[in-house]
């Protein structure tokens, strides 16, 4: 077996991950992934000890402090087993195989994920956290060390049976075996149903503590509100968004949003800031702006895009991953306050406001110190301090911003930087969303640098989409979900730029997409491609978690790419896809969030508006304003301008489309049948009205 070179580090340093290099000096003699360690596990007769985390995992921290840097406990791993230590967001196809494992073992999951596996990868034993000594009804990892190796050394059949009933569970769990139902809006009916039953509408959101953001339930929501003429679908969406906009999840001093709260009414976050959930967070805020015209909705997309554009953008274009939960070993110090603190830094006038605004106390809502949230509306509050709302606001911006300046100067969390493809298609989706919506080009100009960057960086030899970058370097072959993610993004930054080099990439992408993933039997996507490498079952990713799900996103990219290209094989494609998620989508609608959406396009009235410059381009952008400016999430947009003359994905949906007297033109079109075109704002504004049931 190698040893590192350097005694005072593991094969870890020669990663560029910053989790792995976090754990690059643990006495631990930790392998990554790969066939150096797995030949080892074989040659030796060991089982090997996975843990896999994230670098803003606040209890991978933990673990980490508490056991793998104990040289006592190390040394018994490293006796005992071949460690492996994985990065989740490098290799999700691993993370999704064995958290499927633990929690058929636990019936929950997360991380720090800890599995025991047989030198051929099958898992026996598993769990997440764990202290080195048993406490608080957990068991301690020192004595499962002991008590795993003492089973693989005495009863060996017994770990090898329960490792092939556990396999076996995985990979039953990895089809997509639920009876189908047919494609039609009693799917979303019931959808909308579940999903209300399930709402907390005391604090807003789904179920009880913790709590997370779904937001592609909460876009549901909205979708089903204008489809179903269904006040309660988007009473209970926007109230939680507002819930999570006043709460402690969100950043009030900087933007953004943190992963999740742990408690039911989203005070106090787990305070790492994932890159995904702010590009999730910005669509379902972005639609519930469109649908209601609330002000505050678009002024917490600005300050989280801006987040994202100070604080998670590269030089070269790419987004990072995520920020930390802790910073000088303290979780969410970096975040929190004292009365003392915001009292000295903003005079007793000014100080007394914010703290009553911002609920800050001498004794702290968390741990003796403040998270900063508003308990109370805005208008509330002005009332109380007999203050208009302008003035209140005024007061609190200068506030927020000499707090923000301090806290600048604070220790801050650690960033990973590693960029990966899928969550950067997210974010460009929102980036371009955001700057035709709130017409800020800032946010349409970071969207297209992060694309060039994609396209630059993370393309290989052979024109294969790579999954992340980090200093340079490439690691894995994408995966379903940096395809979809993509290509998604890619058509949301058409509609904002209408650069048909957009769609062309996204088209060559789709293509891609169908022949490494698709399933073209049983219809759907497998989560690896064809020629990755042989793990103990192949995913069929259908389920959203935190992100959405491969399946559903692809299916959502394909049908919306189909649509604007009239593409009939990735219309297809879809439309199969769905078909196999049906059941899935009747049955279990809080994990169909981002199926549904595609389902409701797929369903309609879904209008493909193709609009047509006359003599003079910029007489077209009232048309453009108009269809932007109202909550339309069925209508897909092209503009046939001097410049797209050489769009060959846009070919046969702009042939026999001109424009009418030397005016713009709108050509409104369902499943290839265009009505009779509109040249006159007014008609278009009856259009919108009809869509929306609004009097414009």
């Amino acid at each position: 077996m190698n040893t590192p070179s350097d005694a005072k580090t593991n094969r870890l340093i020669h990663e560029t991950s910053p989790y792995l290099q976090q754990h690059a000096r643990n006495p631990v003699d930790w392998y990554p992934w790969g066939p150096e360690a797995i030949s080892a596990a074989k040659s030796l007769d060991r089982p090997i000890f996975l843990s896999i985390g994230y670098s803003a995992c606040h209890w991978c921290h933990v673990m980490e402090h508490e056991s793998f840097e104990e040289a006592e406990i190390a040394g018994r791993m490293n006796d005992c087993f071949i460690n492996i230590k994985v990065d989740r967001e490098e290799r999700p196809d691993l993370d999704q195989i064995y958290m499927t494992a633990v929690q058929a073992l636990t019936g929950r999951g997360g991380w720090p994920m800890s599995v025991f596996l047989t030198p051929n990868l099958k898992p026996f034993f598993g769990g997440t956290y764990w202290p080195p000594n048993a406490r608080m009804g957990m068991p301690g990892f020192r004595d499962i060390v002991e008590k795993v190796h003492e089973v693989w050394e005495s009863r060996r059949s017994d770990v090898f049976r329960t490792a092939d009933e556990l396999t076996n569970a995985v990979r039953t769990h990895s089809s997509v075996d639920v009876e189908p139902s047919p494609l039609n809006e009693s799917i979303l009916q019931q959808a909308m149903s579940q999903l209300l039953r399930s709402a907390d509408r005391e604090h807003g959101g789904f179920g009880r503590a913790p709590k997370f953001p779904h937001p592609m339930d909460l876009q549901v929501l909205l979708r089903m509100a204008v489809r179903f003429n269904e006040k309660d679908a988007q009473q209970i969406s926007t109230f939680t968004l507002d819930k999570m906009a006043r709460g402690g999840i969100y950043d009030h001093l900087g933007g953004g949003f943190h992963r999740y709260s742990t408690d039911a009414y989203w005070l106090a976050p787990h305070f790492e800031k994932m890159l995904y959930d702010n590009a999730l967070l910005v669509g379902s805020l972005l639609d519930a702006f469109q649908l209601t015209g609330d002000k505050p909705f678009a002024h917490v997309v600005r300050e989280t895009c801006d987040y994202v554009l100070r604080e998670m953008t590269l030089t070269d274009g790419g987004f990072c991953a995520t920020q930390d939960a802790d910073s000088e070993g303290e979780e969410g110090k970096y975040f929190v306050w004292s009365q003392d603190e915001v009292l000295s830094i903003l005079g007793t006038d000014d100080g007394s406001i914010f703290c009553k605004c911002y609920d800050v106390t001498p004794q702290g809502n968390w741990e003796g110190k403040t998270i900063l949230n508003r308990n109370r509306s805005h208008v509330d509050s002005a009332t109380t301090l007999n203050l208009s709302e302008d003035e209140l606001d005024l007061i609190l911006a200068r506030c927020r911003k000499k707090l923000f300046d301090v806290r600048s100067k604070r220790i801050a969390p650690g960033r990973d930087d590693k960029v990966l493809v899928s969550w950067n298609g997210l974010m460009i989706s929102a980036l371009a969303r955001a700057g035709r919506t709130l017409d800020e080009c800032r946010y349409t100009t970071a969207a297209v640098n992060a694309a060039s960057f994609l396209r630059s960086s993370l393309v290989d030899d052979d024109n294969r989409l790579m999954h992340s970058y980090k200093d340079g370097q490439t690691k894995a072959r994408a995966f379903l979900d940096d395809y979809a993610c993509l290509i998604n993004g890619l058509v949301d930054l058409y509609q904002t730029t209408f650069d048909a080099s957009q769609l062309d990439w996204a088209c060559a992408l789709a293509d891609q997409m169908l022949e490494l993933f698709e399933d073209r039997d049983a219809g759907g996507f497998f989560y690896t491609p064809h020629d990755h490498e042989t793990l103990i079952t192949r995913q069929k990713d259908s389920q959203d978690g935190a992100t959405p799900s491969g399946n559903g996103m692809a299916v959502f990219a394909l049908l919306r790419l189909g649509r604007l290209c009239s593409r009939e094989n990735f219309t297809s494609a879809g439309v199969k896809t769905l078909e196999l998620l049906s059941g899935q989508m009747a049955r279990v609608s809080l994990a169909s969030g981002q199926a549904l959406m595609a389902l409701d396009d797929w369903l309609g009235p879904s209008d493909d508006v193709i609009i047509v410059d006359g003599t003079t381009p910029a007489t077209s952008q009232p048309f453009i304003d108009l269809l932007r400016q109202h909550f339309l999430p069925h209508l897909m947009m092209a503009r046939k301008h001097a410049t797209s003359a050489g769009a060959v994905s846009l070919e046969a949906s702009f042939a026999g489309k001109s424009a009418r007297d030397s005016e713009p033109t709108v050509y409104i079109c369902q499943r290839g049948i265009c009505q009779e075109p509109i040249t006159q704002l007014s008609h278009l504004k009856e259009f919108v009205s009809n869509r929306m049931r609004l009097d414009l």
